[in-house]
C-alpha cells in the first residue's frame, strides 16, 4: 500500500481529510497505530480525532503500565485529576492535559497497559533484547542480529536523540531496550486483539508506530495474518509522505525548548 501524505494545518480538519483517502482502510485493519511526538498537543487531539473514527473495541497505551490501565478503567470521575490518581507526570510523561483528549474519546474501549517495567528494559540494554523477552523471542523477530545498516542507522539515530552526550559505543543497549519495547507492545496488543477482537489501537510514539522496525515488523513476525495500519503524527516542515507510515500527517511544531541545552551548559 502505498503511504499517504496529508498536510493537516489546522488540525482540526484531520478526521474529514482522512476519510476522504483512507478512513476504509484503517478501519479495516486488526489493529491501527496512531503515532505522535509525545509533547505536541495537535498530534493527541488528532489521535482522538481518530480514534473516535475508528471505533476501536481496545486501546493500548505505550504510557500505562497494567496497574495504571486498570485504575483509569475503574475511574468514574474526572478526567483533569485522572493524571495525578495514576502517576502520570511521575512516570516521566508530559502534561497529562494534553493527552486528556484521548481518554475522553475512549468511549466503553478499554484501557490497556504495554509499558514494561523499567528494570526489564535496563536489562534488555545490558543483556539484549532476545535474552530478557523470553521464549518467544523468536516469534517476534528478536532472535535474529539486525542487518547492519539497520543496526548502523539506529545507532546514529539513539546518539542523536541522546544529544551525544552519551558514549557512542553504548548505543547498542538502547536500541536492544527500544527493540524489546517494540515487541513487548506487539505482544501485548495481540494478546488485546484476542481477548477483546478487532480493532485494537495502539497510542505510542512515532519510532514504534513505524512499519520498517517497530511494532508493525513485530506483530508482522508474530502473526502476519494481523492486519495494521500506521499513522505517523510529524511536524512541518515536511514536503513529501513518510514512507515509514501508512499516512503521514503533518502539524505544526509544538512550542519546546531545546532538549539538548541542559547537556551544552
Amino acid at each position: 500500500m502505498a503511504a499517504v501524505f496529508l498536510a493537516i494545518l489546522p488540525l482540526s480538519v484531520c478526521a474529514a481529510d482522512l476519510s476522504l483517502v483512507q478512513t476504509k482502510a484503517m478501519q479495516s485493519a486488526d489493529v491501527v497505530l496512531l503515532g505522535e511526538l509525545h509533547d505536541n498537543p495537535l498530534h493527541h487531539l488528532g489521535q482522538a480525532d481518530l480514534l473516535r473514527q475508528v471505533a476501536p473495541k481496545a486501546v493500548v497505551f505505550e504510557m500505562l503500565t497494567p496497574e495504571m490501565a486498570a485504575t483509569v478503567n475503574a475511574y468514574a470521575g474526572d478526567l483533569a485529576e485522572l493524571g495525578a490518581i495514576i502517576g502520570w507526570e511521575a512516570a516521566g510523561w508530559p502534561d497529562f492535559a494534553i493527552y486528556q483528549p484521548i481518554f475522553e474519546a475512549l468511549g466503553d474501549a478499554p484501557a490497556v497497559g504495554a509499558a514494561a517495567p523499567r528494570e526489564t528494559v535496563r536489562a534488555a540494554f545490558a543483556e539484549g533484547a532476545a535474552a530478557v523477552f523470553g521464549p518467544q523471542a523468536e516469534r517476534f523477530g528478536l532472535s535474529d542480529p539486525l542487518p547492519e545498516d539497520q543496526l548502523q542507522t539506529r545507532v546514529t539515530a539513539q546518539f542523536e536523540a541522546h544529544c551525544q552526550a552519551m558514549p557512542l559505543e553504548m548505543m547498542g543497549g538502547m536500541v536492544e531496550a527500544q527493540r524489546l519495547r517494540d515487541a513487548q507492545f506487539a505482544k501485548v496488543t495481540l494478546n488485546a486483539l484476542a481477548e477483546y477482537g478487532a480493532s485494537v489501537v495502539v497510542i505510542t510514539g512515532n519510532g514504534h508506530a513505524r512499519r520498517d522496525w517497530g511494532v508493525p515488523f513485530a506483530i508482522a513476525q508474530a502473526d502476519p495474518a494481523v492486519s495494521t495500519y500506521s499513522v505517523g503524527f510529524i511536524e512541518a516542515p515536511v514536503s513529501a509522505p513518510d514512507a515509514r507510515f501508512d499516512a503521514t500527517i503533518v502539524t505544526a511544531p509544538a512550542q519546546r525548548s531545546d532538549p539538548c541545552a541542559a547537556f551544552n551548559n
